[in-house]
């Protein structure tokens, strides 16, 4: 019976062949977007080289004084003052990364410009991030000490500052007009894990903003380390008691927040987020709704294309119903047909996404982008298109089963 209804669902798509195109066009490009976008998000959220033990982490990244009386509001990164003494201090991480948020600078080899980032970063911050070292080591605690001037290197930098192929180990490098020595490089970060990725990781006493001052506000950021994941709620309590012993200018009536997030929720809180709200729920329904708009608008589209087939086939459909054919047998066929044209789509979607995926990783756009269309993805696209199949085939399907025999014959006149 279905190898029946398959052969008469592709003499029917080849009936109109404008018609299929849209559909099939249609389903295919709806699920390419939702393909790329799952893969995009994935390799956002996903524990991801070198933030490897994501699930174990919490991250501070804000400070936010708000005014009582809600005059005013003033959010930043935070103070090596605030991390050094009070948040280094904590009891419940087992490590502490701090590091500098991204700046960049120029460098210029052979006379050449070369834009790079840099980062100053303390030790727990190679203990905490599991980068892969292709050449030597990070700085040890004396060179932090002494502040001397060393550096770490990403791959790519190494091989754009002297050359492919060509060993970094040693040899110097110069911005900001002084030079570096190189006592390690390490395997490029993608610029999708944002607290880690930089072309050039300095010692944090080589910043000059590190000396002085009790301002809670700066240009640092922090990475908790949990023994466990069952340590992370304890370690936000433990956050949340430590800010009351922070001084701030209470005399103005200020308000102190900060939060120890998740890394989806050190994005989301100040996006989406109100008061002690991370707006990760929000994130989730905002995205959930976007989606079921993006798959409706096609289904739709598809629905009323089916409805003009079964009206074009209504003198086939009453000659059948004339012959004994049931209303049940009717619908199950046009079902069917239906789910064979969106799963054709669901294929065509998924090689588009494919290739779309290929182009992405390779154009450079985002650099060291790895996007991968693993599994579930292929799964959830497969559950899509049966969606696709069943939404856009019942109502079509309904309207078959309720033409009249005499009806559909008289339309063939």
């Amino acid at each position: 019976m279905f190898k029946n209804y398959f052969k008469i669902a592709i003499a029917v798509l080849k009936r109109r062949k404008f018609f299929t195109f849209i559909s099939l066009f249609g389903i295919s490009f709806t699920l390419t977007i939702l393909m790329v976008l799952t893969s995009f998000i994935e390799v956002m959220l996903s524990p991801n080289y070198p933030d490897v033990n994501r699930d174990r982490e919490l991250f501070i990244t804000r400070v936010e004084l708000r005014s009582s009386k809600e005059d005013y509001t003033m959010m930043g990164a935070l103070n090596f003052y605030l991390v050094n003494n009070f948040i280094a201090k904590m009891k419940t991480p087992e490590k502490i990364a701090m590091h500098s948020n991204r700046s960049t600078t120029n460098a210029y080899p052979n006379n050449k410009k070369l834009s790079v980032d840099l980062m100053y970063t303390n030790l727990a911050f190679w203990e905490v991030y599991q980068f892969k070292f292709l050449m030597g080591k990070p700085f040890s605690e004396q060179q932090l000490k002494n502040a001397e001037q060393v550096v770490v290197i990403s791959e790519d930098l190494g091989n754009n500052y002297f050359g492919e192929g060509v060993s970094a180990l040693g040899k110097e490098i110069e911005f900001n007009n002084l030079r570096y020595k190189v006592i390690g490089v390490v395997k490029t970060a993608p610029a999708t894990v944002f607290y880690a990725a930089s072309d050039i990781y300095l010692p944090y006493t080589l910043d000059v903003s590190t000396s002085g001052g009790t301002s809670l506000m700066g240009s640092y950021l922090v990475t908790l380390l949990a023994k466990s994941a069952d340590d992370l709620p304890v370690m936000q309590e433990e956050y949340q008691q430590l800010l009351k012993r922070v001084p701030h200018p209470e005399e103005n009536e200020e308000l102190l927040f900060s939060y120890a997030d998740t890394y989806l929720e050190s994005f989301t809180r100040y996006v989406l987020g109100k008061g002690v709200a991370s707006g990760r729920d929000q994130f989730f329904l905002i995205l959930s709704a976007v989606i079921f708009v993006f798959l409706l608008l096609p289904t739709v589209n598809l629905m009323n294309i089916n409805v003009s087939r079964i009206m074009e086939r209504s003198s086939e459909i009453g000659v059948r119903k004339a012959f004994g054919a049931s209303s049940r047998t009717l619908v199950g066929q046009f079902l069917v047909e239906n789910l064979i044209l969106t799963l054709l789509g669901g294929l065509m979607g998924l090689f588009m996404a494919m290739a779309t995926i290929s182009i992405l990783n390779s154009s450079g756009l985002i650099a060291n982008l790895d996007l991968k269309i693993n599994f579930i993805v292929v799964c959830y696209s497969l559950l899509a298109c049966l969606v696709f199949g069943l939404m856009s085939g019942v109502y079509p399907a309904w309207r078959m089963s309720k033409l009249n025999v005499v009806t559909a014959l008289k339309a063939n006149n």
